[in-house]
């Protein structure tokens, strides 16, 4: 992955003159890897990805796709890139064939070619009982599916994906995510943004996190979790909840993050970089007559590390 596909470079978008949405950001995304582009609602998420998209202007900064200025040649980078955002841009008098067939003739695709790639997707999300169907009349969920679906007609060599599992059930978002580690299996990049952590996790070769506009952590997943490998989480559920029990634990220094859940007492999550000598504060507190319910222990996962890295610590759990 020595070379970059997307090379970014102080990169500052306004809205309107005053304030920025993303400031001063830069970041290269490498050929054949799958990029997370990760933060919270309003972080510059989707205006990065619009300006990297040449939808909107950068205010100033460099962008560059396969070395071609966005501003110069968005023609060229349009021909080499496939977007699938959050908004629904389906025809929604057109069934999902239709939806499918219309966007391969839009690509010029040979239509030979398009109804291979139509049967081949409307098996792989799903839709054969749909195919005939208004996509007005589609759930939510199966427009998702038919929306990433016709993307994946034409051929591109980035694939820019905001928020794709939105609204799908848990076999389907399984297949979708597969499906995106076949395309880098096949040389194609992914630019991933998502909410779902887990998504990332799953997927993801390196992660960026983007707040506020600006870029507050960019490195290899699995360098990342390195950081991290001495933390466990652990889940404790006591028969009852002790009020002393929270500022308890949270003055040993081998306790990082503890947070008590609002619905349900007696409930703690904690983050310790010690699990032996956390284990051994659990035992002496069920030697003083706290009945232990439940207890898990886990590796630190990218949700936690992201939860950390926003400081949503002791605190209650929603």
């Amino acid at each position: 992955m020595e070379d970059s596909v997307i090379d970014v470079e102080d990169l500052y978008v306004s809205y309107d003159g005053k304030n920025y949405a993303v400031n001063g950001i830069s970041f290269k995304v490498f050929k054949g890897e799958i990029f997370g582009f990760l933060g919270p609602n309003g972080a510059g998420k989707t205006t990065t990805i619009r300006t990297l998209t040449t939808v909107l202007r950068p205010t100033s900064g460099k962008v560059k796709i396969f070395s071609l200025n966005i501003l110069k040649e968005p023609l060229k980078i349009k021909s080499k890139i496939g977007v699938i955002l959050q908004s629904s841009s389906l025809e929604l008098s057109l069934n999902v064939e239709q939806n499918l067939y219309l966007y391969g003739f839009l690509w010029n695709k040979k239509r030979n070619e398009i109804r291979d790639k139509v049967e081949e997707l409307i098996e792989k999300f799903g839709l054969e009982e749909y195919r005939k169907m208004p996509a007005s009349e589609l759930s939510l969920g199966n427009r998702r599916k038919l929306q990433i679906a016709r993307e994946l007609i034409h051929d591109f060599e980035i694939l820019f994906v905001d928020e794709p599992t939105t609204g799908l059930d848990p076999v389907i978002r399984k297949k979708v995510l597969d499906y995106f580690l076949d395309l880098k299996k096949s040389g194609k990049t992914i630019f991933f943004t998502t909410h779902q952590l887990e998504d990332a996790e799953y997927l993801c070769d390196r992660i960026s996190i983007i707040n506020k506009g600006k870029i507050v952590l960019n490195e290899r997943k699995e360098l990342l979790k390195a950081k991290y490998k001495n933390r466990r989480k652990v889940e404790i559920l006591f028969s009852k909840e002790n009020e002393n029990l929270l500022n308890y634990l949270k003055g040993f220094d081998f306790v990082e993050n503890v947070k008590t859940s609002m619905g349900n007492n007696g409930f703690y999550e904690i983050i310790t970089n010690d699990p032996t000598k956390f284990m051994n504060i659990v035992n002496s507190l069920l030697k003083e007559g706290n009945e232990l319910l439940w207890l898990n222990i886990q590796d630190v996962t990218l949700e936690d590390i992201y939860l950390d890295i926003f400081g949503e610590k002791n605190g209650k759990i929603n």
